[in-house]
């Protein structure tokens, strides 16, 4: 049962994803489709910051989603991991806020932090 668990993050994870991409075509819509200067002008210092954000969820992710289906495939999930995974997606919606929504680097490194480390620990126990 607990193997099933660790999907609701991974599926939170891309449900994420899809909103960003979502929001992305809306930040870029008013540019793409020539709709009012004063809507781009506010858009304008976002787009590239979302844009980031999207792709940074390509990388280290990665290995999160690699090694939440070799917990499932090895039938090695626990609690344990179930929390772990569930720390590193609610540590990226809060790396998302903060890279969209601010220019606190030193903030969004911290944050970025916490979700590696989380991943780090998902493979440590897989390992011990």
């Amino acid at each position: 049962m607990t193997h099933q668990l660790i999907l609701y993050p991974m599926v939170a994870h891309i449900a994420w994803v899809a909103f960003l991409y979502v929001f992305l075509t809306i930040v870029r819509a008013p540019a793409v489709w020539g709709v009012g200067k004063s809507k781009r002008e506010t858009w304008a210092t976002v787009e590239p910051r979302v844009s980031a954000n999207l792709s940074n969820q390509f990388e280290w992710p990665l290995f999160f989603h690699i090694i939440c289906v070799l917990l499932i495939v090895l039938g090695n999930t626990d609690p344990i991991q179930v929390w772990l995974a569930w720390i590193f997606v609610v540590g990226r919606l809060i790396h998302s806020e903060v890279q969209i929504l601010t220019n606190n680097i030193r903030l969004r490194g911290l944050v970025f932090t916490i979700n590696f480390l989380a991943v780090l620990a998902m493979w440590f126990f897989l390992l011990i």
